[in-house]
């Protein structure tokens, strides 16, 4: 069993650090807010510092929101890099800049240590089920050493390529989810506003070729106005700020990415930051001034 450190215990990393522990694994871990109690209680040491859960472990993992938030965890004070020592891996599953990501690989190499960056898909439901997609970038060495608490997380994981390459993926799988998302809402905004069950629609299209995780998924909660966030809108917001900022450095356009963006500041522009990132629908309602399921009456034909 490994000695494993965890930083960042919310939404996602609870669960995937209960994962860990569940396996046998000795965990230490730390939050800058409140460690959840039952980690504790099964027996996870709780550390005063990144640094000092690094100090105690053999393999790190951060789990935190942002780029500047890696950042800190790592560089900061008494932070990770302030604990290693060499032969030890940091493994950061956050979703942040594939820019940045390499000048921190760089920079714990430099200290004699392996870097991954790993980045998930599959929000707090995969998280949950332990049915994560992995992303890594980084060394074959370094994936093989970690990969037996990878499968213990998530269900299909890909060495994509070195340093940062983990990162790109995940901001293209962000880019593809908000496009879904934004169709699926369309979809179904149009059936209701025709008049159609939007629920009916739905369960016929799961049927065909436009079936998705998301319409399965985010459709329900779409009909159901369930938008307790599994994934906050403004961490995707924060995920497509990434793919526009590499598209501009790339020269290349991303026009409906930029839809997709412009939809979310809305909702959040709604006091919506908050709202699962299914609530894209809600400015598309908001902009046909009808929301799915509302009954219309259509003893007049629609213009």
């Amino acid at each position: 069993m490994s000695k494993v450190g965890f930083i960042g215990l919310g939404i996602m990393g609870h669960p995937m650090a209960k994962h860990l522990q569940d396996a046998g694994h000795e965990l230490f871990v730390f939050d800058i807010d409140r460690v959840p109690h039952d980690l504790i209680d099964n027996g996870a040491s709780l550390c005063g510092s990144s640094k000092e859960v690094t100090e105690q472990s053999d393999i790190i993992i951060i789990m935190v929101p942002d780029t500047p938030h890696v950042e800190a965890a790592l560089f900061g004070e008494n932070g990770v890099a302030e604990g290693l020592s060499a032969g030890k891996t940091v493994v950061d599953m956050s979703s942040i800049s594939p820019i940045e990501t390499k000048q921190f690989a760089k920079r714990i190499k430099q200290l004699g240590c392996e870097y991954l960056d790993a980045p998930v898909s599959g929000g707090q439901v995969g998280a949950e089920a332990a049915t994560l997609t992995i992303m890594v970038g980084g060394s074959d060495a370094a994936f093989n050493k970690v990969k037996p608490l990878f499968e213990l997380m998530g269900k299909n994981i890909t060495l994509v390529g070195g340093n940062g390459d983990g990162q790109t993926c995940k901001v293209a799988n962000q880019i593809i989810v908000a496009l879904n998302i934004e169709a699926v809402g369309e979809a179904l905004l149009f059936a209701s506003k025709a008049g159609a069950d939007p629920a009916k629609v739905r369960e016929a299209l799961m049927g065909g070729f436009a079936s998705s995780k998301i319409l399965e998924i985010h459709g329900e909660r779409m009909i159901k106005r369930n938008f307790d966030p599994g994934f906050r809108i403004e961490l995707h917001q924060k995920d497509l700020n990434l793919a526009l900022a590499g598209a501009r450095a790339l020269h290349i356009s991303l026009p409906n990415t930029a839809t997709c963006q412009e939809l979310f500041n809305a909702c959040a522009a709604q006091h919506g930051s908050a709202w699962d990132h299914s609530a894209m629908v809600r400015s598309l309602e908001t902009l046909g001034q009808h929301e799915i399921g509302q009954r219309e009456d259509l003893s007049t034909p629609l213009d």
